[in-house]
């Protein structure tokens, strides 16, 4: 696995260059990285209260002290899970307040992804009160084409192997009251400097290393599953090592969560993720799992769903089907003769694979083991699905559907994913 993570390690320089500090045990690199934007840094942090976010900020301070970036205000709590907008209309407003030079967040996928949107609704939201505005793909830019402002630099220090929200373009903005996640999608709110300290990532629970490492291998699976053409060649190496380095180590850094080999694996298999949504663009199953923030995390309801669409997938996708497959075989999960298998049968024993996983690790497998999951999240993820603010999602399938054809497709593959039964998923054509 060596030759993995030094492939894994020259593919993620490629992609960012010197603009990401990633390894074990580089978070002194943080200083000089708020800096280069200048000296009054607003802070904003996951931690507060929790044992182990006392050692973060400290160390936090002393690297930002050390660079010579000097607070521009007291630290700001980061987002609570899912990054719910009135975290982010609270964060933004403490920016306006501090007027800082740049914005340093350190924290999970959820405070990453609230700092990028605060800092838009900061430096916009006068002009620009409504946040729906925000969500779709390149309203942001347009918003600042329009006002001629600057985004606010946002520096982002990732401290959970799951969303690369550090990396990308995404921000996933929760409303509460409707539970329900949008999405901002603009090249104006990546993070223009980042950095992860792989050994940070051991003070994730058990659960949060699943649900997080799960994530990734969902951002590497569904962006491979709609890639073509030209964009194949650059995503299929990315895709396949990502999903490599997390299905291999997952129940090691499950079973000791201080395992730096493992977590230095899961967090460049997950960063693997977050360029391959640079690359191309998730579908299906988060498009799903946005539907569902109120029973499930994102990344437990993504390797939920994404069986089930595998088995809808499955006839147009064959060669991934089985390149995807040799990895779940290498790692344990099946014994199947993926070269001898076709299409729909092809994927059941492809999704069979990741089930055994998900068993392997205690996810569920079904929709109706989840408690709190009803009928209203079926017909709450169909309207969803119509929303053209998040029509990227079916447009990225590798069999596409349409505000139209969501019920007679997306319905089956719901209602298997609630029952279990891979019978009920329609394939099309």
């Amino acid at each position: 696995m060596a030759e993995d993570k030094e492939l894994a390690a020259a593919l993620l320089r490629a992609f960012k260059g010197d603009d990401y500090v990633f390894g074990l045990g580089c978070f002194d690199a943080l200083g000089g990285q708020v800096a280069a934007f200048g000296r009054r840094a607003s802070v904003v942090w996951s931690g507060v209260g929790k044992d182990w976010g006392t050692a973060v900020h400290a160390a936090t301070a002393d690297a930002l002290d050390r660079a010579g970036a000097k607070p521009a205000g007291e630290p700001i709590a980061g987002a609570r899970p899912n990054a719910p907008r009135e975290d982010v209309f609270r964060i933004a407003a403490a920016l306006v307040d501090q007027d800082p030079d740049v914005v340093v967040c350190v924290g999970g996928g959820s405070c990453i992804d609230a700092a990028k949107a605060a800092a838009a609704y900061a430096g916009l939201g006068d002009r620009y009160p409504e946040i729906d505005a925000y969500f779709g793909v390149g309203q942001v830019s347009l918003m600042i084409e329009d006002t001629g402002r600057s985004m606010l630099p946002v520096v982002a220090a990732q401290l959970a192997a799951g969303s690369a929200a550090h990396l990308t373009k995404y921000s996933n903005i929760t409303s509460v009251k409707r539970a329900q996640k949008l999405l901002i999608i603009d090249d104006a709110i990546v993070p223009p400097k980042c950095l992860f300290d792989y050994a940070m990532s051991a003070s994730m629970s058990r659960d949060f290393t699943m649900d997080g490492a799960l994530d990734g291998v969902a951002h590497c699976l569904e962006v491979y599953y709609g890639a073509s053409g030209d964009g194949l060649g650059r995503i299929e190496p990315v895709s396949l090592l990502g999903i490599r380095l997390i299905v291999h180590h997952l129940k090691t850094a499950c079973e000791d969560l201080g395992n730096l080999a493992a977590r230095e694996a899961l967090g460049l298999g997950t960063d693997l993720g977050g360029y391959a949504i640079m690359l191309g663009g998730t579908n299906g199953a988060h498009l799903a799992s946005f539907s569902l923030v109120d029973v499930l995390s994102h990344g437990r309801a993504c390797a939920l769903m994404n069986p089930y669409y595998t088995v809808f997938f499955a006839p147009a996708i064959e060669d991934k089907l089985r390149a995807v497959g040799a990895v779940y075989k290498e790692a344990g999960h099946t014994n199947a003769d993926l070269d001898r298998l076709r299409g729909r049968d092809l994927g059941l024993a492809v999704a069979d694979a990741m089930l055994a996983l998900s068993h392997e690790v205690g996810f569920p497998t079904r929709l109706a083991e989840v408690d709190g999951f009803t009928d209203a999240h079926v017909a709450r993820a169909l309207t969803a699905a119509k929303d053209p603010k998040l029509a990227s999602k079916l447009a990225n399938m590798p069999v596409p559907l349409s505000a139209e054809t969501v019920d007679e497709y997306m319905g089956p593959i719901l209602e298997a994913a609630k029952t279990g039964d891979f019978g009920l998923v329609k394939n099309m054509g």
